[in-house]
């Protein structure tokens, strides 16, 4: 009897345990590098709140800004290891996995954020969405920072202007290529120490959105701000296909349809820190806003246009032309 009653008791526990643990939820680690007031910092937690409104207590999200948990050389195996479940690195950091998204650093390629948007929301940007998949990485969509300025430490107003001077760049064999065109001097180094290098002179100058020059300082210590909007600085939300796949079905359809609401959220966030941030350093007086003409402008074109040559087989003639089809 003492033995009947003790099984009745362990299968009861074990019943109860079953329960328990059936009743966790799921667990979605959404790490970055950046600060929570940023655009990419606001839409990880809008996309936080929704699931807790839309999931409850099914699904949980949490989110680890500023490189609590990785920075983004790393978070990309991290997230495929389980580590975590959601990153969104700059579309530099995934050569690893294509060379397809080498697209979105070539010089010049969009003539604004509009294009870009336009490209992106396309059949053939969308469907770089999935080009990792192999790779067991999954794209739920473009986050957007803006497009990049070059400052440096002398007036630049034509490509003869950057010859011999040393600029930081991410680490992008097309972006080395880019200033390798006006005969310029790229070095890759970690975004972390731009404002240490440019401070103590150790380079000439960087590129980069209106909002990271502002909100990293890097007005204070470049006297010129050339206005190029000659590249485009974006993000890819990623996750990894093990675990996308793993989530159950009427789970996953409620996750992307947040996601795509929070990253609309971010991406009007980055538009109008790009006209704010702009003004205020403007209004600061701490760098001079080089204008260019048309005419000036056409020399960074000429300069820098060559490169797309250089990665048209890695990148794809189709995929090229489906941006360049984007500026009509």
């Amino acid at each position: 009897m003492r033995k009947f009653t003790a099984g009745l008791f362990m299968a009861a526990a074990m019943m109860t345990a079953t329960v328990a643990q059936a009743a966790e939820p799921i667990v979605i680690k959404f790490s970055h590098v950046v600060a929570e007031n940023t655009p990419k910092g606001q839409m990880a937690n809008k996309f936080r709140d929704l699931i807790a409104e839309r999931l409850g207590d099914k699904v949980k999200v949490e989110v680890y800004p500023s490189s609590q948990l990785y920075g983004d050389n790393k978070v990309l195996e991290a997230m495929l290891l389980g580590d975590v479940q959601i990153a969104a690195p700059s579309l530099s950091k995934f050569k690893k996995y294509t060379k397809k998204l080498q697209l979105f650093d070539l010089p010049f390629l969009f003539k604004d954020m509009a294009a870009a948007e336009k490209f992106q929301q396309s059949e053939a940007g969308q469907k770089l969405l999935a080009s990792m998949r192999k790779k067991g990485i999954v794209g739920l969509g473009y986050l957007h920072n803006g497009m990049k300025q070059i400052s440096a430490s002398k007036p630049l107003r034509t490509p003869a202007d950057a010859d011999g001077l040393k600029f930081r760049i991410m680490s992008s064999d097309v972006l080395s290529a880019q200033f390798e065109a006006v005969n310029a001097v790229p070095l890759k180094k970690p975004f972390s120490e731009v404002f240490t290098l440019l401070q103590t002179k150790a380079i000439d100058g960087q590129e980069n959105t209106w909002s990271n020059i502002y909100s990293k300082k890097f007005f204070e210590v470049q006297e010129y701000i050339t206005a190029t909007d000659h590249g485009l600085l974006d993000y890819l939300v990623v996750t990894s296909r093990e675990f996308w796949d793993s989530l159950p079905d009427d789970v996953r359809p409620v996750v992307k349809a947040s996601m795509d609401e929070a990253i609309t959220f971010g991406n009007k966030i980055a538009l109008d820190k790009a006209i704010s941030d702009r003004k205020a350093i403007e209004e600061s007086g701490r760098s001079q806003v080089i204008d260019l003409s048309d005419a000036e402008r056409q020399q960074w074109v000429e300069a820098m246009k060559p490169v797309w040559a250089q990665f048209e087989e890695a990148v794809g003639q189709d995929l090229l032309d489906a941006a360049i089809a984007a500026n009509n």
